[in-house]
């Protein structure tokens, strides 16, 4: 190992260590809420693991249409293993998708596919991500009243899908949609940064980046879209049946953007998985959301821990059965993320 990658893996733990020492108070207190989860109907934890299940398994068909591959194995055991490696690591999401790229490999799917399918499907299930916040606008801007309640909270998660899928098909059919975003992106940058040297070129800029999806993606890109958005609306649900279940009901147009917020931090490099920055912003923005700080805190540890800590001993046994099945893997450098 060459002195630079000594210095640059030094350098991401110290701050790694900075910020995990700097967000103890909300991380102690987060956990500190374990011995409240006994007040959970086992139902609810159910639940909760089933939309998880459902959520991975839209990341895994993204993934298996964009790399057109022909088994399902190497992709589920590939973005399993480097998902649960990108989680335990400082700065994991490069060294993630380079794991997940020398798996494929090892497993049969050809370089240049795995390569663009890991490429694409990160843009399209990121870009879907862009668009969430979007939709909890107009409820809150307008107060839109909603009734409490799970059924309610699967109607609005229904909605949010349909909203979604269409917002998206709009783009990858039609040029106008996303020049206008570009255009409105530009404008704001603009107004927001008088300072700094003005943003250019967006519109155009994001139609390469759709036609390079779209030719990846092929005829099949509705049904990448469709999972693409499955992808988030089961995680969101994850967290609404979180909350249901500590008997709080609060807007779920709220409780989108607290997702949407705490999935941003989520991407933070400082911290592996974005751990301390997504639990305290998590319970930050439910308590802006109309959560009682106490609810907050046992609803974000139990999302969680079924959203964040399980998947890391799943990733490990995916690893292992991955070995098993194709041989050990040599991890590559220089690959992009592939959206886990």
């Amino acid at each position: 190992m060459s002195p630079g990658t000594l210095a640059r893996r030094g350098v991401l733990l110290a701050i790694s260590a900075v910020a995990l020492y700097l967000l103890a108070p909300a991380l102690l207190e987060v956990f500190g809420a374990y011995d409240r989860l006994d007040e959970f109907n086992p139902l609810w934890w159910i639940a909760m693991v089933a939309l998880q299940i459902g959520s991975y398994a839209c990341m895994w068909a993204v993934q298996k249409i964009a790399m057109r591959a022909k088994r399902w194995g190497p992709v589920i055991t590939s973005q399993l293993a480097s998902n649960a490696f990108g989680r335990v690591v400082p700065g994991g999401v490069a060294a993630a998708g380079a794991m997940q790229y020398a798996m494929l490999a090892r497993g049969g799917v050809p370089a240049a596919q795995a390569a663009s399918g890991m490429t694409a499907s990160s843009v399209l299930v990121f870009g879907i991500l862009l668009a969430l916040p979007l939709l909890a606008l107009p409820p809150v801007l307008f107060g839109t009243p909603v009734d409490p309640g799970l059924g309610r909270a699967a109607l609005i998660g229904g909605v949010v899908f349909v909203l979604l899928c269409a917002a998206g098909a709009a783009a990858m059919l039609w040029d106008r949609p996303l020049l206008a975003v570009g255009r409105a992106a530009q404008s704001l940058r603009g107004r927001l940064q008088r300072k700094r040297v003005p943003l250019t070129g967006l519109p155009k800029r994001l139609l390469r980046e759709r036609d390079a999806v779209r030719d990846v993606l092929g005829r099949t890109w509705w049904q990448a879209l469709l999972l693409s958005a499955g992808r988030w609306v089961l995680d969101y649900l994850t967290l609404l049946a979180a909350l249901t279940a500590v008997h709080v009901d609060p807007r779920p147009s709220t409780v989108l953007l607290a997702f949407c917020a705490a999935q941003f931090l989520g991407t933070l490099p400082l911290t592996p998985g974005g751990l301390g920055f997504v639990e305290a912003g998590l319970t930050g923005t439910l308590v802006l959301a109309g959560v009682p700080t106490g609810a907050a805190v046992v609803a974000t540890l139990a999302y969680r821990l079924v959203s964040f800590w399980l998947p890391i001993p799943a990733g490990a046994i995916a690893a292992v059965l991955h070995k098993r099945l194709y041989g050990e893997e040599t991890v590559a450098t220089g690959v992009s993320d592939g959206g886990g």
